[in-house]
């Protein structure tokens, strides 16, 4: 029997034994609903404030000012949408990166059909943007700036920081979708500079359908649902409790275990990259092996076409992807590798993303490099 080895935890991953138990918890003992004032409402209004309040304390930011929402790209819509329409008196421009998620640049193209001008900023070889790029395309105009901090295909981190430290005297909102980076770094919204950013739980090892916003007090934002109050009369419709608390429960578990994580990761990498020069194999780490997210990695290997490796690995009990997974199955090659680059290069063809996360072990990994090396030597005569 194959033994069978999870890479890609960057799709999604593995729901924690604990943060299951802390659902099962929710379903049995917080059934009411948390707008009701009789026992069992304010019984679920506790715990959905408990929960409010660790996912606020993980980012350093206002229990008020954590919107939940039902995953990343619900967040990164409102993110987008609410902050354009809200500002489109004060200008019409905005400025994002040409290698951020589906969830975002397909936002952005719809804006542009709005009558909004959207500027989609290059990456140079490892996947990062210029700040001399940033600075000629800042306007008068520009009313929102929305960058990933660290990239879900190649790894890459932005200079979210530095961004946030140009914006502070302009009118644009800055948001960043933290999805991937999320778990892996220390955040602080105040210190990054950021007036928004968005979190999916089913990243960090909880539950799917369950994220969250936040929105920096005072920013003008124009939210799309409309009915109840919950949320503030942010996001009309009744809570859901039991994945926010498996939320909540993920993203203790996650400050707990990152510096762990990392170092796990990293060593991870190693072995990868290791073991396929130690093999004599041809192959190029895309994006950076030190700076970029801890546990994506994605390879080149020249020659090789990305469509059969993928086939023979998973034959072969390995799963890994050759990008997003919400481009799974499109024909057409990645966006992020485009950018990195070029649409006529072989590279975008001919590269894996490999992804690391709660179950994998160093012996697992040592058993999945060497069989991606007979994988790709196979391929190769």
């Amino acid at each position: 029997m194959i033994e069978r080895v999870y890479l890609d935890h960057a799709a999604t991953s593995p729901i924690h034994p604990e943060v299951v138990q802390a659902m099962l918890a929710s379903f049995t003992n917080n059934y009411g609903n948390p707008s009701s004032i009789h026992f069992a409402g304010r019984e679920a209004r506790k715990a959905l404030d408990e929960a409010r309040e660790i996912v606020a304390r993980s980012i350093g930011a206002d229990e008020r000012e954590i919107v939940f929402t039902s995953g990343g790209t619900e967040g990164d819509n409102i993110a987008l949408i609410g902050a354009a329409y809200a500002n489109r008196e004060h200008g019409k421009h905005i400025i994002t990166t040409a290698i951020e998620h589906p969830a975002v640049l397909e936002t952005c193209v719809y804006l542009e059909t709005q009558g909004f001008d959207v500027t989609y900023l290059s990456v140079d070889k490892t996947g990062v943007v210029s700040l001399d790029d940033f600075d000629a395309a800042l306007t008068d105009d520009t009313i929102l700036v929305s960058m990933m901090y660290g990239n879900n295909e190649i790894g890459s981190v932005q200079p979210i920081r530095a961004i946030g430290e140009r914006l502070v005297e302009h009118q644009a909102l800055f948001h960043t979708d933290a999805v991937q980076a999320f778990g892996m770094f220390e955040m602080d919204v105040a210190e990054l500079g950021v007036d928004m950013l968005t979190v999916t739980a089913h990243k960090i090892n909880g539950p799917r359908g369950i994220g969250f916003l936040y929105v920096k007090n005072g920013t003008n934002l124009e939210y799309p649902f409309h009915g109840g109050e919950q949320e503030r009369k942010r996001r009309a419709g009744t809570e859901n409790l039991p994945g926010i608390c498996g939320m909540a429960e993920a993203v203790r578990i996650s400050l707990e275990s990152r510096k762990q994580k990392r170092s796990d990761f990293a060593e991870y990498k190693q072995v990868l990259v290791d073991t396929f020069a130690e093999n004599g194999i041809l192959f190029e780490v895309n994006g950076s092996l030190e700076k970029g997210l801890p546990h994506i990695l994605n390879v080149r290997f020249p020659g090789v076409s990305v469509e059969q490796l993928l086939m023979n690995l998973d034959m072969a009990g390995i799963a890994v992807s050759s990008g997003s997974a919400c481009t799974a199955g499109t024909v057409d090659p990645s966006h992020v590798l485009v950018g990195l680059f070029g649409a006529d290069h072989a590279g975008v063809r001919e590269s894996i993303r490999i992804s690391f996360g709660l179950g994998n072990s160093y012996e697992e990994i040592e058993n999945a490099a060497s069989e991606i090396v007979k994988v790709v030597q196979r391929l190769c005569k």
